[in-house]
């Protein structure tokens, strides 16, 4: 077991998965002087300590064609661990164990496992976490936590391991559980749910977890959207329930707020039927407590940051920022479309998180970025 707080300081991190597919399609990125610098480099001079990678099994079609959304591969994964180990960041890796996006909404069997059922889904699931890690360990880039699945409130591997049969649930996050602790027995290990704000979600979801044998772990983590998952006093109160509940280090694994509602059409160079527009609908902006606007980005990520290190017996360990630098530079979307025919999704492409990044659209720092790097975290 590996408690976090006994190894790195309070994370401040950023999920930078799609940068590689970013870089390739000409995405520049600037520092707060106009000059044009490595992503990673003007992060870390903001403060961040920590980078997310997701990794997706094998995110192309029988053809060998490429799902998009960073098409986060083994090889995609060492290249931006090796960048972020270089500067000394911590690494997060985040085991989808699934060939795309895996979410409330889908959780989709890798092809390989498409067949598979009961034990050998199981083993399948454990071999796999072995082989990932060995690689990793190859390459001199062990991940220093690691996630056990992607958003796991409805489950995962569906159907076998789809909510309420917790008892599966349970089977495959275990096996996955023992294929890290098998490679490497004191990285921590985090489950990580959606929905940060929903108490009821996170209770019954981890009480059924430990009533069907789950295996001890080490962080929560939670995902929390502010236009989707309730207030800030909302996470607060869901975060402070679990501590008193399970005691366990708590980190955001997903968090953005949006800068402006300005539209980025001319950026993507998509014709209107092929883009999918912002995540960030107008009416779901009308209920989060603060504007879309760069001060209103500021001020909520001031606001998370306090929160969490107010929690209980300093539980609460950080954040990572999803998608930072998910600029809208023409051809880098969510899918593509092989990946929307595999996921039987009717699309369609395009980015819809450009107006939460942490740069605006041509690749200039925000100020919450400035409140990142000034934050302090108590010392404990």
């Amino acid at each position: 077991m590996g408690r976090i707080s006994e190894k790195m300081e309070f994370i401040k991190g950023m999920d930078i998965s799609s940068l590689m597919e970013l870089e390739n399609l000409g995405a520049k990125f600037y520092d707060a002087d106009g000059d044009e610098r490595d992503l990673l480099s003007v992060l870390q001079e903001y403060g961040t300590n920590a980078i997310r990678l997701r990794m997706w099994n094998n995110p192309y079609s029988p053809e060998g064609e490429p799902y998009g959304g960073g098409t986060n591969d083994m090889a995609t994964t060492i290249a931006l661990a090796r960048r972020a180990r270089d500067r000394g960041m911590y690494i997060l890796l985040d085991l989808h164990y699934s060939d795309f996006w895996a979410d409330p909404g889908k959780q989709i069997k890798p092809k390989a496992w498409a067949d598979f059922t009961g034990k050998r889904l199981e083993y399948a699931v454990q071999d796999y976490t072995v082989a990932m890690l060995r690689n990793l360990r190859a390459e001199g880039v062990v991940p220093d936590m690691v996630q056990v699945g992607n958003e796991l409130s409805n489950g995962l591997l569906w159907p076998d391991g789809r909510r309420p049969n917790f008892e599966n649930i349970t089977l495959f996050v275990n096996a996955g559980i023992r294929g890290v602790r098998s490679m490497e027995g004191d990285i921590p290990i985090m489950i990580h749910l959606d929905n940060g704000g929903n108490n009821k979600l996170y209770r019954e979801w981890f009480d059924n977890y430990f009533e069907n044998d789950g295996m001890d772990f080490d962080i929560i983590g939670l995902s929390y959207y502010p236009f989707w998952h309730g207030s800030l006093a909302d996470l607060e109160h869901n975060m402070k329930d679990l501590a008193k509940r399970y005691h366990k280090e708590m980190i955001i694994a997903e968090v953005s707020m949006g800068y402006t509602m300005e539209d980025y059409a001319k950026y993507e160079k998509l014709e209107p039927g092929k883009r999918k527009g912002m995540a960030t609908k107008p009416s779901l902006v009308k209920g989060i407590d603060y504007p879309m606007t760069k001060k209103g980005q500021a001020d909520f990520m001031q606001d998370l940051m306090t929160r969490l290190v107010k929690l209980p017996d300093g539980l609460g360990r950080g954040f990572f920022y999803w998608e930072p630098a998910w600029i809208p530079v023409p051809g880098s979307g969510w899918a593509t479309d092989v990946s929307l025919k595999y996921m039987n999704d009717p699309g369609p492409c395009g980015n819809e998180w450009a107006n939460q990044a942490l740069f605006d659209y041509e690749g200039k720092p925000l100020p919450a970025l400035d409140v990142i790097k000034k934050f302090k975290a108590p010392q404990k």
